[in-house]
């Protein structure tokens, strides 16, 4: 069943529990819902009380304007607050970037998981790339071209012409095209693309940096100085996986961690 909140700023924030035990809220990157966490949320669900969240301008959430990456970490706040007080975190992608930003902000997660967060600036070109992609996806948008604003901030992230027209057949895409508006959100949680380590480092609770085994160099980049800027952390490769990271691959991994 659908559940919302009121964020700080007035936004709606709608969210749905599956499972029993300990709080844990699991929030999406890019192009995600709270349907992304349709595989992960039920194999989780015999160890914890799973909260999957529409982040704002997606699914049943409102949106308010303007936009900046703190309301998001009000949204969680929020949400939190509304089951119970505390809750572990599970983020994926830019989803993973806004917990660990929350919890620098003393946001009140009891245990973080974070998989590859998209810090890429160290790698792609740092601060004028990531300025540059986020006004050609927003330009494509203020043109009504959700599709075209999906193909940029995909090639954005390295996929190729091949993979993106592959996916653009699929039966998800134009889910995808729905939230597509939401995309420079995304790229503004990572502010220029590099780690945050000053503001990581205030974090204080257990914090585990995953990334796949098998994808790219910069996921295990991002994850290694992230790790060092916060006392009590760690990472770990999820072997054979990119990502794409398969639910089942993963949550082993989570359950030892948040139990």
């Amino acid at each position: 069943m659908t559940q919302t909140v009121t964020s700080a700023d007035g936004t709606t924030i709608a969210y749905e529990m599956v499972g029993a035990g300990p709080a844990l809220v699991v929030l999406g990157g890019a192009f995600s819902t709270r349907r992304g966490a349709s595989s992960l949320a039920p194999l989780l669900a015999p160890h914890f009380s799973v909260y999957a969240v529409d982040r704002r301008g997606r699914g049943d959430s409102t949106d308010t304007a303007p936009y900046a990456p703190e309301r998001e970490g009000e949204d969680l706040a929020a949400v939190i607050g509304a089951i119970g007080g505390e809750a572990a975190f599970y983020g994926h992608s830019s989803g993973a970037a806004i917990g660990l930003l929350a919890a620098a902000r003393g946001v009140p997660i009891t245990r973080l998981a974070a998989y590859e967060p998209p810090y890429t600036g160290g790698i792609v070109g740092g601060g004028k790339f990531f300025t540059a992609w986020r006004a050609d996806v927003e330009g494509a948008l203020a043109a009504g071209d959700r599709e075209r604003a999906s193909v940029l901030f995909m090639e954005g992230t390295g996929a190729d012409a091949e993979t993106i027209a592959g996916m653009s057949q699929l039966p998800f895409w134009e889910g995808m095209l729905a939230v597509a508006h939401t995309l420079p959100y995304d790229l503004a949680v990572l502010g220029d693309g590099t780690v945050p380590a000053e503001r990581f480092a205030s974090i204080t609770v257990p914090t585990l940096v995953l990334y796949g085994g098998d994808s790219e160099a910069w996921a295990e980049s991002a994850a290694s100085t992230i790790a060092e800027a916060i006392p009590r952390s760690r990472t770990a490769a999820i072997a054979g996986q990119t990502h794409n990271v398969d639910p089942a691959a993963i949550v082993p991994v989570l359950v030892d961690f948040f139990s």
